[in-house]
């Protein structure tokens, strides 16, 4: 009993391992012959033309603080004096964990920066301002400035202005 048993296994193998084998090769053969065909073909070489490549100067736009979008949010301070925080605010990080937030207020303190963490509830979000100032001209200015000295910094390149709701 157990030698039927392995030869049928033995068998099923065989018959796996050669059934295989037959659509492999008809894969080739498909893939040659459509080589022999690009081969056979006969290519016209036609004139090629190279028109020459004309560089123009790069020229950075300038940015528009006029068109400064704002958002508008209701916020309290975490850390520092509420008297601190202006009408508008230069942010430049978001997050939800406090601890996220204090480390930019970290790094920003060490860069000369005196940074405030506000925290708006509605949203449950941290806010990190790196400026605060009283017209939207001047912080969308700061704003500006602020992410020209960080050029290779993605995340402050995503600063915004934020108008303080009381």
């Amino acid at each position: 009993m157990k030698k039927l048993v392995i030869l049928g296994m033995g068998f099923c193998t065989v018959l796996a391992f050669t059934s295989c084998k037959s659509s492999e090769s008809a894969y080739k053969k498909a893939y040659e012959k459509a080589k022999q065909e690009e081969l056979a073909e006969t290519q016209v070489a036609e004139p090629i033309e190279i028109t020459p490549v004309v560089t123009a100067p790069v020229e950075t736009p300038t940015p528009t603080t006029s068109t400064a979008a704002v958002r508008e949010e209701k916020v309290t301070v975490v850390t520092g004096n509420d008297n601190t925080l202006k009408a508008y605010s230069v942010v430049c990080g978001s997050f939800g964990l406090k601890a996220n937030a204090e480390g930019l207020k970290d790094f920003l303190d060490r860069e000369g920066y005196n940074a405030i963490i506000a925290f708006n509830a509605d949203r449950g979000m941290y806010r990190v301002v790196v400026s605060t100032w009283d017209d939207r001209g001047a912080a969308a200015q700061a704003r500006d400035s602020f992410k020209a000295k960080y050029p290779n910094r993605t995340d402050f390149q995503d600063s915004w202005l934020l108008y303080r709701i009381y």
